[in-house]
């Protein structure tokens, strides 16, 4: 595997790792509880399927596999952004609008991938 892709995963872990640490300081309201537990699911998602995307047996199979990863990365950001509309305590830090602007970037930068691995493809 390349580094930049090595470099990537571990881009992506750093941020679900910061989404967990963030979703802790939220509170154990019921509505809250259950989009924590969709944010998390859909973030670890992220990595999972970045991780199998890496380790594709072919360039379709990676493709597929990096749409998964936008869908579940596009995912996540409603979550986080739905916490940030309800106003629960704790979403108005500094912190979320670090984990927003990172989930931005590593989607625009599987859109950006996905958009050179089809144009590639056509030629």
């Amino acid at each position: 595997m390349d580094s930049y892709k090595i470099n990537f995963q571990q881009r992506i872990l750093v941020l679900i790792r910061k989404v967990i640490l963030f979703t802790r300081k939220l509170p154990n309201t019921i509505e809250c509880q259950v989009v924590k537990r969709q944010l998390i699911r859909s973030i670890t998602s992220v990595g999972a399927n970045y991780n199998a995307a890496c380790r594709a047996r072919s360039k379709p199979d990676y493709i597929h596999k990096l749409h998964i990863v936008e869908e579940e990365c596009d995912e996540s950001i409603y979550w986080i952004k739905l916490l940030c509309y309800l106003e629960i305590s704790g979403c108005k830090s500094i912190d979320i609008e670090q984990i927003i602007n990172e989930m931005n970037q590593i989607l625009s930068i599987i859109i950006a991938t996905l958009k050179t691995l089809q144009k590639s493809g056509n030629q």
